[in-house]
């Protein structure tokens, strides 16, 4: 197996813990700052942040702390942050903001096909990318692409359809597999 940690440079920063000059080295995780005296010393810290501020959102102030909030790109997606972090660590994700506006759209959610109980529900994975799984989850791992049309299919009965969005036009297709049923373009 190879060394993982075999560039070190120096830099002019000392440890907080031991005073000893810091190196910058590399793990599979990506750079990170590591005291010079390992293992004596095990003190060591990322050598950039690993969330990128994406906007200030102004007039929004911390639960905790008081201070402005901030959007910023993490490692799992986008998600709220404050603005005095590391001193303040307060975080929420981007779907606590619209707990309130869920309860109202609650009449409009398609019911789930596999276990009857849920509903599908819009969700992000950390790619940012938009899917509809059911909010039973992890009891039911049912999901889909395509926003789902609360419709039986004509053919097979299944009872949701899909709406496809391709580059010529719109269609309402099924989703189960080994049906074929596909609208005429919308």
């Amino acid at each position: 197996m190879a060394n993982l940690d075999t560039h070190h440079k120096k830099m002019s920063e000392a440890c907080p813990k031991c005073a000893s000059p810091l190196h910058i080295r590399n793990g599979k995780q990506g750079p990170f700052l590591g005291c010079s005296a390992y293992p004596a010393c095990d003190y060591l810290r990322p050598l950039h942040e690993k969330s990128d501020i994406k906007k200030v959102l102004t007039g929004s102030c911390c639960p905790l702390c008081q201070h402005e909030l901030v959007l910023k790109q993490g490692r799992f997606g986008l998600f709220i942050g404050c603005s005095d972090y590391p001193n303040c660590e307060h975080t929420a994700q981007l779907s606590e903001q619209n707990k309130a506006t869920e309860s109202t759209v609650k009449e409009n959610l398609v019911p789930c096909p596999s276990c009857k109980n849920g509903h599908l529900v819009a969700r992000q994975s950390r790619f940012g990318k938009t899917f509809y799984a059911c909010d039973n989850y992890p009891d039911c791992k049912y999901a889909v692409n395509d926003k789902p049309v609360n419709e039986f299919c004509p053919e097979c009965k299944w009872p949701i359809l899909v709406e496809r969005k391709t580059a010529t036009a719109t269609r309402i297709i099924c989703p189960k597999k080994g049906c074929g049923y596909r609208s005429k373009p919308i």
